[in-house]
């Protein structure tokens, strides 16, 4: 999520089409596009608008922050939109996401679980409130420590999908997501030169096969 009226860098990155058939797209998002149009005029240029280009009925039907990339889910027609809606709201879509954070997270496994509300005096963030905050559960596995460079790989697995929930959560437990501006320390936010959050996988019933797609997207870091 990005302010309205934040001016957004010009991401010159072309949209990779992972897959595609009459009902959807499965595509690559580049960091530093928006997901949808922003308020600003400066910030018209998105995910979407550059898809419709191609596809006039492609539609949006989840999100990637501007900082994020990976994969996403494009339904071409209303019908499809719906369908895959429900899913995301049921929580039926699994959702893997590859990251680099900082420290050496003592268990290879665990499990998160934050209520998240938003900081409405500092939006667009969000703050973990046990009070007011909606629930937000994400698993993770460590794939690899470096103690050397002070960072993990980790692949993560949200079951909610709230705003920087995975930022949010990876900071809970000190172990930020290197090159995050929002919720990383100084020293981890220096480590790298783009947030290093990517969505790595989508798996999901296809709306008119009825079979589970399941669609990959490495990361480039």
């Amino acid at each position: 999520m990005v302010d309205s009226y934040h001016i957004v860098p010009l991401c010159n990155k072309a949209i990779e089409i992972l897959y595609e058939d009459e009902h959807l797209l499965l595509v690559n998002k580049p960091d530093l596009l928006l997901s949808v149009p922003g308020r600003a005029p400066e910030n018209k240029d998105c995910l979407i608008t550059r898809l419709q280009q191609q596809f006039p009925s492609a539609s949006i039907v989840h999100r990637l922050d501007l900082d994020t990339s990976g994969i996403m889910v494009i339904p071409l027609s209303q019908a499809v939109h719906s369908h895959i809606s429900r899913q995301f709201q049921q929580r039926k879509i699994h959702k893997e996401y590859t990251a680099i954070v900082y420290g050496l997270p003592k268990t290879n496994y665990g499990e998160i679980n934050f209520p998240i509300k938003c900081d409405w005096e500092n939006r667009p963030k969000q703050i973990v409130d046990y009070g007011r905050g909606k629930a937000a559960q994400t698993f993770y596995r460590v794939l690899e420590r470096k103690p050397e460079n002070k960072q993990s790989r980790v692949t993560l697995y949200p079951v909610t999908g709230r705003t920087h929930q995975l930022r949010l959560h990876l900071k809970a437990i000190k172990h930020p997501i290197l090159g995050c501006d929002m919720y990383a320390h100084e020293e981890a936010l220096g480590m790298a030169k783009r947030l290093m959050l990517h969505a790595t996988r989508l798996e999901f019933e296809h709306p008119s096969t009825g079979e589970i797609l399941q669609g990959y997207c490495p990361p480039e870091f």
